[in-house]
């Protein structure tokens, strides 16, 4: 029987998402605050559906693949789709958001006699495409082999990290505090380079053909020669993220010095208006701390 998926944001990476179920052979109600995006997942093969509730209705599963909790609360509680799922449905909560805001939102979902699941993801816009994202779990093991199909759908690499929902938060949270420290620290090297006067491409090879060298050095270093490189991860996601890792450590009770230093570059290129930037920019915030022109 052909399993019924209610999918609310089809963004950059929720349309790919919610297509690549659509090719699986899922029915896939998929809604959005854009008519375009709702067309256009309609056109490969998804239902547009009237609104959330509608989509909810008679689903199995509803993914949320919104930009944070808030917004997951608001699909969930103000628009209906909570009240609108049958009786033991799946919410598959994808979004990065602070692992206390996930517990809490488990409560209301378990409540109202539903089952949330906490599944982040990571791989961005390129592994929503080809279906290799990164989905990491936090659910009771039922739960998580109930979605387990529906979620290797969209990702490749799928791990249940735990029994308690909100521990898939807590490993996204620590993912992408090490990336935005590797980020960071790419930024001031490369802006210690520029400020030394040495040719920053030649550099930039050396140290990425080294030990010095890290994935993010590698991908986002090229783009810090740039003028204006193009937009694959934006300034203002890491002072997100960066914040949510910083939430997780106060939560844990833990000290994340070099996390709350990164957040700090991060913060100061997003308030000089740059947030919308490509995150390698972050180096523009050192060149301005030095004088860099």
């Amino acid at each position: 029987m052909t399993k019924t998926i209610a999918f609310v944001g089809l963004g950059s990476m929720g349309l790919p998402m919610a297509t690549n179920l659509a090719k699986t052979g899922y029915a896939v109600h998929g809604f959005d605050t854009r008519p375009q995006a709702m067309d256009a997942l309609a056109a490969a093969g998804g239902v547009r559906p009237e609104s959330v509730a509608s989509a909810c209705q008679h689903a199995d599963a509803l993914i949320l693949m919104v930009v944070n909790a808030a917004q997951a609360r608001t699909v969930l509680i103000e628009a209906g789709a909570l009240a609108a799922l049958p009786a033991g449905a799946h919410v598959c909560l994808m979004a990065t958001c602070p692992p206390d805001e996930v517990t809490a939102l488990e409560t209301e979902v378990r409540a109202a006699g539903k089952r949330l699941v906490d599944c982040p993801v990571s791989g961005g816009v390129v592994g929503a495409k080809a279906a290799t994202l990164t989905i990491m779990v936090g659910a009771a093991k039922e739960d998580f082999d109930a979605v387990a199909p529906i979620l290797r759908a969209m990702g490749d690499k799928l791990y249940h990290c735990g029994q308690k929902v909100g521990q898939g938060a807590v490993v996204k949270a620590i993912n992408q505090l090490l990336c935005g420290v590797h980020l960071a620290a790419a930024g001031e090297a490369m802006a210690l380079g520029e400020k030394a006067g040495v040719d920053v491409a030649t550099l930039l090879e050396i140290v990425s053909g080294s030990a010095a060298s890290s994935w993010m050095l590698k991908d986002r270093g090229p783009r810090m020669l740039m003028e204006t490189p193009p937009v694959t991860s934006a300034v203002d996601i890491f002072v997100k993220d960066l914040g949510i890792a910083l939430s997780a450590g106060r939560s844990a009770g833990m000290g994340l010095p070099l996390a709350a230093a990164a957040h700090q570059m991060f913060l100061a290129e997003s308030g000089s208006g740059n947030g919308l930037a490509d995150d390698s920019q972050v180096v523009a915030a050192y060149r301005r701390l030095n004088g860099i022109s």
